[in-house]
């Protein structure tokens, strides 16, 4: 029997109504959640995605300053911005759209940002608070991946889990967040990459199989077990003439054939990524409420 379908799009819904009352709640002790968004240059996707995001913000009542900075924007200029948002009582969240242009240092834009506001969750401060277990603001995308996996059920706690991807963005900290000691967690991880010996010896004993490479048809039928929960968060462009734009979204599995195996599968798109952009909304809340918690 095919798997069931893991709809991210209806889990973030759910998710973004919640915050959405929680706003409500705020504002009537006149807390107003503010995201501060900063886009250098024109990148077409980063476009789509950071509307996307400012959408999402007047969708549940977040106060959104967009910030758009001409393509040849100073490393200054960008520092000086970020700045006057760490300072900004306004903002309790700060987004710096990446990538950025070649010219710009990335490592100093992120170090720049206040922790307090980092709600992406890249800075080394909020990495380390992870790492060890302490409160922190969590990367978007991997907890993205946990609210999916514990709202449709899934029991993390004593499950094998492997993961394929070892980025900064995902694998990394991902891996992280499901060893922890907590109800989120609990799980024994095993990160494969590109230089692993016999990546289908490691996704066949997997009870979750979290794809995160890159690349499509990664992970294929004959790669993982009869029941296993597979979570893609893999997108990649395939060219197909039959679309109108000449190509099509995939994720890193095989997907039509694995959910022939699997118990529960989330497609691409639909899947994984309406959970980024909403976990971003938790982060901007959650900094809102602790912020206002200490005045």
């Amino acid at each position: 029997m095919a798997a069931k379908i893991i709809d991210g799009k209806q889990v973030a819904e759910e998710l973004r109504a919640e915050l959405k009352a929680e706003v409500t709640k705020l504002k009537q002790e006149a807390v107003i959640p503010g995201l501060g968004v900063i886009l250098v240059g024109e990148d077409p996707a980063s476009q789509s995605y950071v509307t996307a995001k400012e959408r999402a913000c007047e969708e549940i009542g977040i106060y959104s300053d967009d910030n758009r900075l001409p393509e040849d924007t100073t490393q200054e200029r960008l520092i000086g911005l970020i700045d006057k948002m760490n300072t900004d009582p306004k903002i309790n969240g700060i987004l710096v759209q990446l990538p950025l242009p070649k010219h710009l240092n990335e490592s100093e834009v992120l170090l720049a940002i206040s922790p307090d506001k980092d709600v992406d969750g890249f800075h080394p401060m909020n990495i380390g608070k992870m790492v060890a277990g302490q409160k922190a603001f969590l990367p978007c995308t991997p907890h993205g991946v946990i609210q999916l996996l514990l709202r449709s059920g899934v029991t993390i706690k004593g499950s094998d889990v492997v993961i394929v991807g070892r980025s900064n963005i995902v694998g990394k900290p991902l891996a992280n967040m499901l060893i922890q000691k907590s109800p989120t967690g609990n799980a024994t991880v095993t990160i494969c990459h590109t230089r692993t010996k016999d990546l289908a010896y490691h996704t066949r004993r997997a009870d979750i199989v979290i794809a995160a490479a890159g690349r499509a048809n990664t992970i294929t039928a004959d790669m993982v077990k009869e029941g296993v929960v597979v979570i893609d968060v893999g997108v990649n462009r395939i060219a197909d003439d039959t679309k109108k734009r000449g190509y099509r979204l995939v994720g890193d599995v095989d997907f039509e054939a694995v959910r022939e195996k699997a118990s529960l599968i989330t497609p691409v798109p639909g899947g994984v990524g309406p959970m980024t952009i909403t976990m971003l909304l938790y982060n901007t809340v959650e900094s809102a409420r602790i912020a206002a918690a200490k005045t």
